[in-house]
């Protein structure tokens, strides 16, 4: 297993929550609103302290009491709501890209501006983000658009494990299928994706195994060819 959570607990809102993720696998987390899953990858990920358990990555347990310990454990999260806390609205496309990995692109304090384009241009031509260019603020591209621009912020960190929560929430058709597309090509890199979704069709459509969850607390286990509505 590339990443396994042990008797996760929060302050009566997660409940002793254990799961396996594979590399390579999307792991669906399906539920009610209020269900627990946001609070658990935020427990997960050092936003909120946790009560108790245990995180393992590739067998040997991590110390995860930030997200700053996230970070360096290679686990990265696309938040809920990506205006308030996946974007700097009024920072351009190429710096909402580059923020995370700032310390990789400056020597001395001062970042390689060259080296900053050069990933921003990477990933808008990748993920087929429309922007009239890499210095264009990010609050005026579509939904859609700035949530490419939160994938690829990650992305470009290479981690080993991605959480998204509500990936497609609020977006137009076409940047959802650009959106499932990635994430199915990331999966095949080797990557390990937990996603929450409120869509059933979304869960079903793009899970390899799907954990239900209920008031905190995990309710069933599902394969891909075991569930349906």
């Amino acid at each position: 297993d590339l990443m396994e959570v042990e008797g996760l607990s929060r302050n009566g809102v997660v409940q002793d929550v254990s799961f396996q993720l594979r590399k390579g696998e999307i792991l669906g987390f399906a539920g009610m609103v209020g269900a627990g899953r946001t609070e658990t990858v935020r427990a997960l990920f050092g936003i909120d302290k946790r009560d108790s358990g245990r995180i393992l990555i590739d067998g040997k347990p991590v110390s995860i009491n930030s997200p700053g310990d996230a970070l360096k454990a290679g686990l990265g999260l696309v938040p809920e709501d990506r205006q308030l806390q996946g974007l700097i609205l009024l920072m351009a496309v190429k710096e909402n890209m580059t923020l995370p990995g700032l310390s990789r692109l400056s020597r001395w304090g001062i970042i390689n501006k060259h080296k900053e384009r050069e990933i921003a241009d990477y990933y808008v031509d990748k993920l087929m983000i429309q922007t009239p260019g890499v210095d264009q603020p990010v609050m005026g591209l579509s939904g859609g658009n700035q949530q490419k621009v939160v994938l690829a912020k990650w992305l470009a960190l290479n981690p080993r494990v991605l959480i998204l929560d509500e990936p497609t929430r609020g977006i137009d058709v076409g940047a959802k299928s650009d959106v499932h597309s990635l994430m199915s090509e990331i999966a095949g890199q080797g990557v390990g994706i937990i996603m929450i979704s409120s869509e059933m069709p979304e869960i079903l459509g793009m899970s390899d195994r799907i954990i239900v969850m209920a008031e905190g607390k995990i309710t069933g286990e599902f394969s891909r060819e075991e569930a349906d509505q």
